[in-house]
């Protein structure tokens, strides 16, 4: 059985980076998704694929993966710098500006 092991990026909906910090190992489908030629649902037997683990470090998804014999490839996390403003969104509304707010 194959799995996946990576950090998972920030949710693009949300500006905080929560659950971004752990490790998350995730199995690789068994079988191809079937349609279901009357309602047009995909579905399938494989329940492994609805499984994700979360770990607080990579060496202990890799330790988890390790001792139940599983085959594991890591995906290495994209490094992001941090988009901190230094007064934050007060600012757009603070009394003591240099310039005043327009759009």
């Amino acid at each position: 059985m194959r799995a996946r092991i990576y950090q998972p990026a920030k949710n693009a909906m949300q500006s905080g980076t929560a659950k971004t910090k752990d490790w998350v190992l995730e199995f690789a489908p068994a079988s191809a998704r079937e349609v279901d030629p009357l309602m047009g649902w995909t579905s399938s037997a494989d329940t492994q694929t609805q499984v994700r683990l979360r770990f607080p470090t990579r060496e202990a998804a890799e330790d988890y993966a390790k001792e139940r014999g599983l085959d594991y490839v890591v995906v290495a996390p994209h490094a992001r710098k941090p988009n901190v403003r230094a007064r934050g969104y007060g600012e757009n509304f603070a009394t003591d500006r240099r310039s005043p707010w327009t759009h």
